[in-house]
């Protein structure tokens, strides 16, 4: 349901704008563009560290050029949020604003505002009356009506990054889970065997990345292993029903076969196609993940997808597959915890948490310095490249 709230002034835009977002940013610049006199969204960047101007001037033009992306969008309103002061000497960020305008100009976007909350002050490049010291801060607490049931969480745009919290016990029955698994695996697949799911875990066309192998045991197999593995025959059905599964509470073999998956490359993107288009997508991609072992070109579609183009996946599923992926990435020996992190950093970029996103692939590569799917992901980050679908409304 959509949610309408009139700002009467400048300030009641900016009371509502961490609702918009749902936290309250620092150290950023939100635009948000506008269709007429409504707003259609919110983004979110990193102030520049520096005040190179040619520096400024680049990045203002990649700014405006994502709202250029939005086919409704006609008009503009510029926040900065920073820790500096007002100081007597005007609004902080001035060159940014400048930029801003200039380019948007040029692309025929109006900018409806351009405006600064600093440590001391907030103002308005619009306003000639704002005196050079800012306006106070207290004027921002004048919510319009209807804004008090939008929520905000605690923190700024890092806020929420963090893995749960997973107590010890539940990471040794992760741990032991998942070395009954590996050597399930082993001893009815075999290090060379041509089994299709030790096959395609080899490698991968989106991010190639070596796989670890294991030498062989002659020790009992572990019946729930033994199940586990079983789950691995179908692994669109896994990936399906643990969509389903509670993240919180995983039991430990269910949770040791996810994480089998998501660190072997291969089978980590079919999870992703999967959970980005359902169940038939899954079916596809572990099919032309096959052909392509055998030396058949990769469907693009396939692949366009994981660059962030084509249908826009349902966000709760890309939430759910998230929730899972945290959990185990939390819980995962640290030997095994990469994929898992990579696959947040990827889902976190799908949903718009670029911030988020960086945070998990900076782990990954803590853990493997050059893991594929992390590194993208970073790319993607640093790049300021988004999906396409972010851009688009749902249903189009």
């Amino acid at each position: 349901m959509t949610t309408i709230v009139k700002a009467a002034n400048a300030a009641q835009f900016l009371s509502i704008v961490p609702k918009m977002l749902g936290y309250q940013p620092s150290r950023s610049l939100v635009l948000i563009p506008f269709s007429g006199s409504r707003s259609i969204g919110a983004m979110r960047f990193d102030l520049p560290a520096g005040g190179d101007l040619d520096e400024i001037d680049r990045l203002a033009a990649t700014f405006i050029g994502m709202v250029c992306r939005l086919p409704e969008a006609d008009a503009v309103a510029a926040v900065a949020y920073t820790d500096e002061g007002f100081d007597g000497a005007g609004m902080p960020h001035r060159e940014l604003i400048d930029a801003l305008e200039i380019r948007a100009d040029a692309c025929g976007v109006r900018v409806t505002d351009a405006l600064c909350v600093a440590a001391d002050a907030w103002g308005s490049r619009f306003d000639p009356s704002c005196p050079d010291g800012g306006r106070p801060l207290t004027e921002l607490t004048d919510e319009p009506q209807g804004a008090e049931h939008l929520p905000v969480s605690a923190g700024d745009q890092s806020a929420g990054a963090d893995l749960p919290r997973v107590d010890l016990a539940e990471k040794e029955r992760l741990a032991q889970a998942l070395a009954a698994l590996q050597h399930a695996v082993q001893l009815l697949c075999g290090p060379d065997s041509s089994d299709a799911t030790r096959r395609v875990a080899k490698r991968s066309p989106v991010s190639e990345e070596d796989d670890r192998q294991h030498s062989p045991s002659t020790r009992r197999i572990d019946p729930q292993a033994l199940a586990a593995v079983c789950m691995l025959d179908d692994l669109p059905t896994l990936f399906e029903a643990a969509l389903g599964w509670d993240a919180g509470a995983l039991a430990p073999f269910d949770a040791a076969a996810l994480t089998w998956c998501l660190d072997r490359p291969a089978l980590r993107d079919i999870a992703l196609v999967q959970w980005c288009g359902g169940m038939s997508a899954g079916d596809e991609a572990l099919d032309a993940q096959l052909r392509w072992e055998s030396g058949e070109e990769y469907p693009a579609h396939l692949a366009m997808q994981m660059w962030g183009e084509g249908e826009r996946p349902d966000p709760d599923r890309l939430e759910a597959a998230l929730a899972l992926s945290r959990r185990i990435a939390a819980a995962a020996p640290r030997a095994s915890r990469a994929g898992a992190l990579a696959t947040c950093g990827w889902l976190g970029w799908a949903l718009g948490r670029s911030t988020h996103a960086e945070r998990y692939a900076l782990l990954a590569c803590e853990i493997e310095p050059e893991h594929g799917l992390a590194e993208i992901v970073r790319s993607f980050v640093l790049a300021g490249h988004l999906p396409d679908w972010a851009f688009r409304r749902p249903g189009q």
